[in-house]
């Protein structure tokens, strides 16, 4: 019992390291980012997820994490925001810790995910057509 709530206390602590590294940000001040483009949005929901619909403009990370330095922009003060599927989902953090491992310096978590986005009857974005 002892070792479960020993795991149970460094988990809470781990969540709690990460949610302060990464602050989160409401959809409404996202939105307002995304009017001055003055953001990067990071998907961090896989591929497949990301072809079937994102929010506007997003950047598969998974697609992109071995070249994630390509296709983000030069100026490590932008704001980068990463998610993943909702409040609960940890994914977020791969992407928001590539970004920071690059030297990105304001870095923040949309804790609603794709799913309060969605909820929220924002605009969603799907994969362009391929080419063939």
């Amino acid at each position: 019992m002892k070792k479960l709530l020993l795991s149970a206390a460094a988990f809470i602590l781990a969540a709690n390291v990460y949610a302060a590294e990464f602050p989160t940000i409401t959809i409404d001040d996202l939105k307002t980012a995304m009017a001055t483009k003055k953001v990067v949005l990071l998907d961090a929901n896989g591929t497949e997820s990301w072809q079937k619909g994102h929010i506007p403009g997003a950047i598969d990370f998974t697609a992109n994490k071995e070249n994630l330095s390509t296709v983000l922009p030069g100026d490590k003060d932008v704001l980068v925001v990463a998610y993943c599927g909702n409040p609960q989902c940890p994914a977020y953090r791969q992407a928001a810790a590539a970004a920071k491992k690059l030297g990105y310096k304001n870095i923040k978590h949309l804790t609603a995910g794709i799913m309060g986005w969605k909820d929220a009857g924002e605009k969603m974005e799907p994969a362009p057509a391929s080419k063939t």
